[in-house]
């Protein structure tokens, strides 16, 4: 057989992996330091950031805000696949115009940690009596070059955060880039779906309404019904984003042509334009943290909440 032929065939192969290897994007795993009590889910939150600091709490007021979900759906082009947790972290600054600015923290807004593919390359493509692909399964007996990792990764600070929205439905609540890295040897280490420059922007809104309360607590995270803390919890809602487009797949496969980027968007029918698209995330939990009266510490609002996440440390 040609070595073109055998390309092809190891490239349609591999897209199929890579599909997979999407389909697995798994856990959240929201690093940082264990905060106490109030505090706990808020612990990426970029009170440090230049922004947050200088807020005075008269014309702008601080605020951390942290929304999770442990699974749900996605739907790009042709393909619905499973998502699993994910964990979102920003730093508010509410401005007099009702606008907001917002902060990353320094590892990304959103956080999920790689999920390994089940079988890996050797589930899909071994054995086979193409003599260029059993090549390659014979290498394959190597663990690391069978392991194919999916991970979502940030690629830019969120904006058009509305805090109103967050309690109602149909609103989008924030705009969200992101992309997706497919990782294995033989896929490269820069096989992408979306891009920094063209990332996929996920805008999720309120499927359903949430249930929400106030807890007051001390600076440390301490329960205090009249304490100087406040936090905000926006729970249980479904939430759905159908606006969003998807680009297609690019650096897959070690420069082999193009092959595999073109497998991989045929296989998922990417690009996909908005309207052709899906997010679904499940039971959400919403949390807005801030002073419960950031006048008072004006014009030092931003440095207080630093100090009392700072103080939550254990």
């Amino acid at each position: 057989m040609p070595l073109a032929s055998s390309r092809r065939r190891l490239a349609t192969l591999s897209a199929l992996t890579a599909l997979g290897a999407f389909a697995s994007i798994g856990t959240a795993t929201a690093t940082g330091p264990q905060l106490n009590g109030s505090w706990a889910p808020s612990n990426r939150c970029p009170v440090d950031a230049a922004g947050m600091l200088a807020s005075d709490g008269l014309d702008t007021s601080p605020q951390c805000v942290v929304s999770y979900s442990v699974s749900g759906s996605i739907k790009l082009g042709k393909t619905t696949v499973p998502t699993g947790s994910t964990n979102l972290q920003i730093g508010v600054v509410q401005n007099p115009d009702g606008t907001s600015t917002v902060a990353a923290p320094a590892g990304g807004a959103l956080i999920a940690a790689p999920a390994n593919v089940p079988g890996g390359l050797l589930g899909l493509m071994c054995p086979s009596d193409i003599p260029f692909i059993s090549d390659i399964c014979k290498q394959l007996t190597d663990a690391k070059l069978n392991k194919i990792t999916a991970t979502m990764e940030s690629v830019g600070t969120p904006s058009d955060f509305d805090q109103i929205a967050g309690v109602l439905t149909d609103k989008p609540i924030v705009s969200i880039p992101v992309r997706i890295r497919l990782e294995n040897p033989f896929l490269g280490g820069n096989c992408y779906i979306g891009t920094k420059a063209n990332p996929i922007i996920l805008r999720p809104s309120n499927l359903t309404s949430p249930d929400f309360g106030v807890e007051r607590f001390n600076g440390d995270g301490s329960p205090n019904e009249e304490g100087d803390m406040s936090r905000l919890n926006i729970l249980g809602s479904t939430q759905s984003d159908k606006t969003f487009a998807v680009p297609g797949a690019s650096g897959c496969g070690l420069g082999w042509f193009g092959l595999i980027d073109a497998a991989v968007n045929l296989k998922t029918g990417l690009p996909s334009a908005a309207g052709k698209n899906s997010l679904t995330l499940n039971n959400t939990q919403t949390h807005l943290t801030g002073l419960f009266a950031p006048g008072l510490a004006a014009p030092d609002a931003g440095r207080t909440l630093s100090r009392n996440w700072h103080s939550a440390v254990r």
